[in-house]
């Protein structure tokens, strides 16, 4: 059963409407949204290879594990600013350095921008240090894509693969073809299936949705590291994460699946009110420190 901060969760889901906005405006507001991370967190700004991004460490973090992280917001919205106070608890939970890369976007920047800058900083982490076996890539909605085509795009070019991947609510399907998209779109209260067809026009500029950088759900997915999937049963975007997972299973990779009940798009980020977002945070960090080696 779900906590009884879920309604106030929804409540405030419900009040937002950004539908009329700008993209402008849209854009401030997700910077305005963003909740200040917990005392003690070090904020480092950096240029991983020309990607604008930022160290993000819990107090009290040290060691060689390392989460190199994509922020979500359709491929047009977010930032590394945006999502401080999520990646400093998942620094914590994780006990890993974050670095939360802040990647081209659209429509200025259409596919595949994101995943070049994705791979920039990949290939930028790599070379300060830090073998590919202490790395996981992760990332929440088209983040969580991005992380994905970016396991894709390394594969693809025979280079050093991270030890593991996590992604929250990941939008894997740019031609949103999975069934959820319409037996979840009424309880959906973040995403619609309309503006997911706006982000997705504005990212490919015309290019083609089943394009494996682009839809990871459609890519051939060998060779991956374990991956875990966390997605809410409520989501448009939960076929996205069932299909992605069948397939990695299809193809040998070690896939851990969690469908959590009622939670909404990247619960995760509601750590401050919702207690299944703390759950959901500590399970990614146990996860990613039974994988990735401290030393």
């Amino acid at each position: 059963m779900a906590s009884e901060q879920l309604q106030a969760v929804n409540e405030l889901l419900d009040s937002l409407d950004l539908g009329g906005l700008t993209l402008a405006e849209r854009r401030a507001f997700m910077a305005a949204a963003g909740g200040p991370p917990p005392a003690g967190t070090m904020i480092d700004p950096v240029d991983a290879g020309g990607v604008p991004a930022e160290w993000v460490t819990a107090a009290g973090v040290t060691g060689e594990r390392v989460v190199l992280f994509f922020h979500g917001g359709a491929y047009h919205l977010g930032s590394p600013a945006t999502l401080r106070r999520l990646l400093a608890l998942v620094s914590g939970a994780a006990q890993a350095r974050v670095l939360s890369a802040g990647y081209r976007l659209a429509p200025e920047h259409p596919f595949p921008a994101a995943v070049h800058d994705a791979l920039a900083a990949y290939r930028w982490l790599l070379a300060r240090g830090p073998a590919a076996r202490q790395i996981a890539i992760a990332g929440n909605s088209s983040g969580g894509g991005l992380a994905l085509a970016a396991l894709v795009a390394l594969r693809d070019a025979g280079e050093p693969m991270p030890a593991a991947a996590v992604v929250i609510s990941p939008w894997t399907d740019m031609e949103m073809t999975g069934e959820s998209r319409r037996t979840r779109a009424a309880a959906d209260r973040m995403i619609t299936p309309d503006g997911m067809e706006e982000a997705a026009r504005w990212c490919l500029a015309g290019q083609d949705p089943r394009h494996p950088y682009a839809s990871p759900v459609l890519a051939d997915l060998r060779g991956l590291p374990p991956i875990l999937i966390h997605v809410g049963d409520v989501e448009i975007l939960l076929d996205d994460s069932t299909r992605l997972a069948a397939r990695a299973r299809a193809a040998r990779v070690e896939v851990t699946l969690e469908v959590w009940d009622d939670m909404p798009h990247c619960w995760h980020t509601f750590a401050w009110l919702l207690p299944e977002a703390d759950q959901a945070i500590e399970r990614i960090g146990r996860w990613l420190r039974e994988r990735i080696p401290a030393r």
